[in-house]
């Protein structure tokens, strides 16, 4: 359960136990939980790392068991810390590759051997349906469209059907408002029923599909997917956005897992509304980035300006960064 802060399920058997019984030792600890001694001192090596236990100051070569509401809020704001630092990480690669698509959009006459344009949707769904049959081992996929139509989920469902049955790795990032569409998290569950990995994050990058590591499937118009789509064989740019991929993924959050506010109470898609806004965004195209719809926007605005106890959006952007909200 505490698996996301870096505590095996071993580590967090052998804390439950010290908490009950402080005065055990290892032999005790090991007979209660019918496992090795050797595993209760790796263990025990995991708590002292997460500082859940030390050096008792009254025992010496005892320990003492820090009270949870202190070490798990400690273990907590550190893995917040490390998120922050891998999220600043990926909106500097994210602006890196939105640099590279458009000088790559500019210059694609020029590099014809290279990609492939795809101009309107039928093009683009033919392209995916022989991407399908000719992937050896692994597709990667942005879907920053929010809530995908009835039409787009069974033309997926087509065609990763196809890749499951031939074992073909899927990896998919999603929304988070994703999770609030029945028909999107049915197809999302399918694929994860079928052996694939999916996760949801609360801002992604422009659409993409990476193809066994040497292709990439991007749109001709991130505002305007139905216009096509560019198939890019170029190695450059391909490494550039597996890169981004990899980043995205490592801070998003598995399907089923718990999405709890940070320790300000501020959830991942709150925070992610306030950047953009403090961007210069309008409520409706930070709405478009976070796939949720205008008044939803404005509502989670509404209410961070009424946490805040600010007036004005100006106030509360203040009030926000002094609190280290942004």
């Amino acid at each position: 359960m505490l698996a996301t802060l870096g505590l095996t399920a071993t580590a967090e058997s052998v804390y439950r136990c010290l908490l009950r019984r402080p005065e055990w030792g290892v032999a005790d600890i090991a007979q209660h939980l019918n496992i090795a001694g050797e595993d209760v001192r790796e263990a025990l090596d995991c708590l002292f790392d997460l500082a859940l236990v030390r050096e008792s100051a009254d025992l010496p070569g005892g320990i003492h068991v820090v009270d949870p509401d202190v070490a798990l809020r400690q273990a907590l704001a550190r893995q917040q810390a490390e998120v922050a630092r891998r999220q600043q990480e990926v909106a500097e690669s994210q602006a890196a590759v939105a640099r590279l698509i458009d000088d790559f959009s500019q210059a694609r006459r020029q590099a014809e051997a290279a990609t492939t344009e795809l101009l309107g949707m039928d093009a683009v769904q033919d392209r995916l349906a022989r991407l399908a049959q000719e992937t050896s081992f692994e597709v990667l996929t942005l879907m920053p469209g929010g809530a995908q139509s009835p039409g787009a989920l069974e033309r997926a469902r087509q065609n990763d059907t196809k890749l499951l049955e031939r074992h073909v790795r899927i990896r998919t990032i999603g929304l988070d408002s994703i999770r609030n569409d029945p028909g999107t998290m049915a197809h999302a569950r399918f694929l994860t029923e079928g052996g694939a990995e999916f996760r949801t994050s609360a801002v992604l990058p422009p659409r993409m599909i990476l193809v066994d590591r040497r292709a990439a499937l991007v749109p001709i118009d991130a505002a305007d997917t139905r216009r096509g789509a560019l198939l890019v064989n170029g190695s450059g740019l391909v490494a550039a956005m597996l890169a981004l991929f990899e980043q995205v993924w490592d801070i998003a959050t598995p399907l089923g897992a718990a999405r709890d506010p940070d320790r300000e109470g501020l959830s991942a898609q709150e925070r992610a509304l306030l950047k953009l806004l403090a961007q210069g965004l309008t409520d409706e195209a930070a709405a478009t980035r976070l796939g949720v719809s205008h008044r939803t926007a404005r509502r989670m605005m509404a209410d961070l300006m009424e946490r805040l106890e600010a007036r004005s959006r100006f106030e509360a952007g203040l009030k926000a960064a002094q609190r280290g909200w942004l």
